[in-house]
Order: C-alpha cells, then structure tokens, then sequence
C-alpha cells in the first residue's frame, strides 16, 4: 500500500519572521493611523506610509542587516505576506460592494459612464502621449517604445477601487451620492484597465492578436451574464441558512467574496473585480441583515486591510530619485497623471451637469490610484516593459495620487449639500 508523505510545515524560522512581519506592520500601522487621522487625514494614509519606512525606501538604508532579516529578498517569505494582504484587500472590496446603492446607479448611471469614459479617455491619451517622449533610458533594455507608451496609458488611467474605499469609509462619504458615483465610475474604470492591460501584456510577450482580445471579452460577458441571470437568486438562496446568526453568516459571506474572486481570476480577469460584484450580490440579497456582518467589518478594517496598504511600500526604493534625470521623469508623469485624471472626470461631472464642488471631489477621488498601480506596475516589470527606474515612478504616482485624494475630497464634500437618501442609506452601512 502506497502512502503519501504528508506536506511538511512551514519552518520554524520562516514562521517566525512571518508572525515578526505581521505583527511589526500593524503596530506601524496603527500608530501611523491613528497619527494621520489626529492631524485630520485618514487613517490609510498613515497606513501607506508603513510600508515606506520599513521597506527598502528607509529601513533597507538605515538598517540593512535589520531589513534583510526582518524582509528579506526570498520570494516565498513575501509570498506570505501577500496572501494576508490580498485576503484583506479582497474582503475590504466586497464590503464596499455590499453598500453600492444599485437603485441610484441607475438612476445616475449615465453620470457614472460619462465621468467613467472621459476619466479613461483623457489620461490614457495622455499616459500614451508622454511614454512617446520620456527618454529611452526608462525603457527595459529589449522594451519597444510602443508598448512601452501604451503601457505607461494604461498604467495613468486606471483608479483604485480597494483605495477610494478605504479612503470612503475613513471619511464617511461610502453614502454620499458623491461616494457612490466615485465607486461606480472607478468600477468602470477598473475593468476596462484590466481589458487593456491584457492586451498590452500580449503585445510585450506574443504580438497583438485578436484571440486574446476576443478571449477577455467573451469572459467578462460570461461573468456578467451568470450575474445577471441566476447570481443574485443563488447568492440568496446560499445566504437563507445563515441569517439569523453572526458566525455563520460571516463564514458564508467569505466564501461568497472569496469564491467570486476565484472566479474572475480563472477567467483572466482580475480576482477585486469578483469580490466586488459579488458583494453587490449579498448587498442585494433579500432578508439578509448586513449587521450581521459587523465582527466581520471590523476585522477587515482595522487588521487585514492596514496590512494590506502597509504592505504597498515594501517593493519600493525612493532613493532611486537621486538621479536627476529619474527625478524630472518623475516629476512630469506625477503631473501628467494627476491633471489627465482630473480634468478627464471634472468634464463628465460637469457634463452631466453637476456643481463645481461635486466635480471636484469626483477628480480627486477617481484619481487615487493606489495598490492597482502597484499591480500595473509590477506586471510591467515581470513582462519586461519596464525597468527599476520607471517602476519606481509609477509607484511614486499610486503613493502620491493616494495621498492627495482625502484633503482634495473633505476640501469639496464640505461644501457640497446632504441629497434626499444619504441618511437612509447610511443607516443601512453596517456599525
């Protein structure tokens, strides 16, 4: 009779840097938070400056024997790391999805598309625009200028829905129609970066073939059809059992959101995209109490998902933009980045016939870019598009988009006037 050997564990000594690491990045980001939101910001970003000090930006400097024990260069430790944070970050969105009010999405869906469409059309133009002109020392040695350009497109329209959620949620504007609007359009925005973003992959590895177009295409429409068609019904049907009781209801909700991501992810498409959608579902879902939920929205916010953002910084070297000519290449992509997004949703806000202020915090909070950057960034570097020098300012664009949001949305929600509804819907997010 033939037995299998069992899997060893995991080693001593890599479970204990992984509980060092852990453990060291939410007391940073505690104290971090907690700083940030008495000098009035949110606590995310406080949380994003975690993984700066102790990444290789500061600590890697100051004390790199330290650094190299506490983070060290082994793909399998940080892989660790990562799969805390992408189950925090999978968890925060599908909470966020849960309080997506779907009745005025469609009564202000065409705002939505136009905020959408001009937020990507404008920085896309503009990322492509400027990857055309950057000098060719910011290119990976075998990289082509057209990819290359391309890439940086894509790279400058995508927005972070992981990020304006946490951002939301800090400020409570999750039920404002403002806050709404921001994550419908960022959604929007999501989606067709990701499309985007698998096509300019194949350009950098196979060519540009219509196939792999076609492919991403043809399973977004099957994610959305079995949505459309039996997804709310099923998720409803799944949830009956569980909803009288916190624990199960919880556990059940997890691997809705979780079994979402999966799903999208199989299909090639992003694993956040999955967990949102399936948190509208459950949003949705007739007879369920969302207060069930709240053990399990206080453990993603104040645990999983500082981890997450803390974890953001720990793959970046800001000493990189001592050279001079890095720095100005930085500087002009920052700029050109923060100005297409802006001004591309400020014209759909106001196309659509918002105010001024409304406008203006839907370009600020469309413009964070956060840890999708990171991702877009860090698939840029795996397929050869782009080099240490340009990764490091495509991560400067996520940090300082992030940061820059949360002063810009309280400067333009205070002066922006409470709508019929908010006060119901806030009711409704669970406490």
């Amino acid at each position: 009779m033939h037995v299998t050997n069992p899997v060893p564990p995991i080693a001593a000594d890599s479970l204990l840097i992984f509980l060092l690491q852990v453990g060291l990045l939410l007391l940073v980001a505690l104290v971090l938070g907690r700083l940030a939101t008495r000098l009035g910001m949110p606590a995310l970003v406080g949380e994003l400056g975690t993984g700066v000090l102790l990444g290789p930006s500061l600590l890697g400097h100051i004390a790199p024997e330290v650094s190299e024990w506490l983070l060290p260069r082994d793909a399998a430790q940080f892989h660790m790391l990562d799969a805390v944070g992408q189950i925090g970050v999978l968890l925060l969105v599908g909470i966020t999805g849960m309080h997506l009010d779907l009745d005025l999405i469609k009564r202000k869906g065409t705002t939505a598309v136009r905020v959408s469409v001009a937020g990507l059309v404008v920085p896309l133009l503009c990322g492509v625009g400027v990857g055309l002109l950057l000098p060719g020392s910011l290119m990976a040695a075998q990289g082509d200028r057209t990819v290359f350009a391309l890439f940086l497109g894509v790279a400058l329209c995508v927005s972070a829905i992981p990020v304006i959620a946490k951002t939301l949620m800090d400020m409570n504007l999750l039920h404002r129609e403002v806050g709404q609007l921001t994550l419908a359009a960022g959604t929007i925005d999501d989606v067709f970066g990701w499309l985007m973003l698998s096509v300019v992959s194949a350009m950098a590895t196979t060519g540009l073939r219509a196939g792999s177009i076609v492919q991403s295409l043809v399973a977004l429409a099957v994610f959305v059809l079995i949505v459309v068609t039996v997804g709310r019904t099923a998720v409803g049907v799944l949830l009956r059992p569980v909803s009288r009781s916190p624990g199960p209801a919880v556990a059940a909700v997890v691997v809705l959101l979780l079994g979402g991501a999966a799903a999208t992810h199989a299909l090639g498409l992003e694993a956040v995209f999955g967990a949102f959608i399936l948190g509208i579902l459950i949003g949705q879902a007739p007879g369920f109490d969302l207060s069930l939920l709240a053990p399990l929205r206080t453990v993603v916010l104040a645990v999983l998902a500082p981890i997450f953002f803390a974890t953001a910084g720990l793959r970046m070297d800001l000493t990189a933009l001592g050279d001079s000519a890095i720095l100005l290449a930085a500087l002009l992509v920052v700029v050109i980045a923060i100005a297409g997004k802006f001004v591309g949703a400020f014209i759909g806000a106001l196309s659509s016939r918002l105010s001024g202020w409304e406008a203006l915090a839907l370009g600020a909070g469309m413009n964070a870019r956060g840890v999708i950057e990171v991702i877009v960034a860090m698939v840029g570097l795996r397929l050869g598009v782009l080099n240490t020098a340009s990764y490091t300012i495509l991560i400067l664009v996520a940090v300082i988009t992030s940061l820059m949001a949360p002063p810009l949305l309280r400067l333009a929600m205070n002066r922006v006037a409470d709508q019929p509804g908010e006060r119901e819907r806030a009711l409704r997010t669970v406490s």
